[in-house]
């Protein structure tokens, strides 16, 4: 990575923003106290939302941070499939003394308020998910000593990311938690995503900016291993969800260890997008029929799962997770990046053979 971007945070870790509140600004500034990048998430909030948070943080922390923006959604979901979904999901709104959401609250996410904002007060580094901006878009941001990253799960939409000028790509690979970043929601193409470690490598001999690698990265040896296959730094996200600072609700946190929930799939029950969550009982009935239609799907069904946060029915919950939840650590932020460096420092120690010593044994 280029090095104007790796001085912005001594140890590769970047954590990654994950909307509907759980980056929140206290995450963000201890995990860049102690060297990692901190990250907000614009997604699902308001632009003086975004305003008031980026403010928060720099109340906490003098280091660079990241915020993230969702890329506006093409119209083409099929209204009478998302009024059949709304039919089926008439039992979960009368369970949950709930109304369902309006489906037609809104495309684009406030777009163009929130770059408003960005370039207005500027941030070191801004990253965007389900898209490429526009050569505009990222021209206008470096102008304001903005670095740019987009998020690519294929080695086509990587060299479209660097088609446009952003700084660096963000690899996500199929085992990660929430949303894919896929730039374009082609049903068809549902399961067929690319391990982490093998997209890094396709990637790596696709484009020529610096790769972060996102994907089921929960230890510093995964860190070193992403690092030894060409990316320049890790993203995670599941790590830090059950973290003292997280703004994660309580029993996401728990169900992320709860032996009730023993694996992970990806779904469009909540949102309409695919999205890897922890398998219960909500994703189980109404996975298989939820069309693609986003943010339609998630509009519809945001009351039913804060009316089942509320009544405390993690069953009824979009349990966002990678496929390492298991491995999640209950730790201060800060601490947990610390523990991370570690471990990425013994890893490149033994990848080194520096911790290798006679007999085959690591000592």
């Amino acid at each position: 990575m280029s090095s104007a971007l790796t001085d912005l945070f001594p140890h590769p870790i970047v954590q990654a923003p994950m909307a509907g509140g759980v980056s929140v600004p206290q995450l963000a500034a201890a995990v860049c106290e102690a060297g990692g990048l901190g990250f907000l998430a614009a997604g699902y909030k308001t632009a003086d939302g975004v305003y008031q948070e980026i403010k928060q943080l720099r109340s906490l922390t003098s280091r660079p941070f990241g915020v993230n923006v969702f890329m506006p959604q093409p119209e083409y979901a099929d209204p009478a499939a998302v009024d059949v979904y709304a039919h089926q999901l008439a039992g979960e709104a009368t369970w949950y003394e709930a109304e369902l959401g309006d489906p037609d609250s809104g495309r684009d996410d406030g777009y163009e308020t929130k770059l408003a904002v960005l370039r207005d007060n500027p941030v070191p580094v801004v990253s965007f998910h389900f898209g490429v901006p526009s050569r505009e878009v990222i021209d206008s941001l470096h102008r304001v000593g903005t670095f740019v990253l987009a998020a690519a799960t294929t080695p086509d939409e990587a060299r479209a990311v660097e088609r446009a000028g952003a700084d660096a790509v963000i690899a996500q690979g199929v085992e990660a938690g929430g949303h894919q970043g896929t730039h374009r929601d082609i049903p068809e193409l549902d399961g067929s995503g690319i391990g982490l470690l093998s997209l890094v490598a396709q990637i790596r001999e696709s484009v020529n900016i610096p790769i972060v690698a996102a994907g089921g990265i929960m230890r510093g040896g995964q860190i070193a291993g992403v690092l030894a296959a060409g990316a320049s730094a890790a993203q995670l996200g599941t790590a830090f969800l059950a973290t003292h600072e997280s703004g994660a609700n309580a029993l996401h946190k728990q169900a992320l260890t709860n032996p009730l929930f023993v694996r992970t799939e990806l779904t469009r029950a909540f949102s309409g997008r695919p999205a890897r969550g922890l398998v219960n009982r909500f994703l189980r009935e109404h996975g298989p029929y939820a069309p693609p239609a986003y943010p339609e799907i998630h509009h519809l069904t945001s009351p039913l799962r804060k009316a089942a946060a509320k009544a405390g029915d993690a069953q009824g919950m979009a349990l966002w997770a990678g496929q390492g939840h298991r491995m999640a650590r209950e730790l201060p932020a800060g601490q947990l990046v610390e523990v991370l460096a570690g471990e990425l420092a013994t890893a490149r120690a033994v990848l080194s053979g520096g911790g290798i010593q006679g007999g085959g044994g690591v000592r």
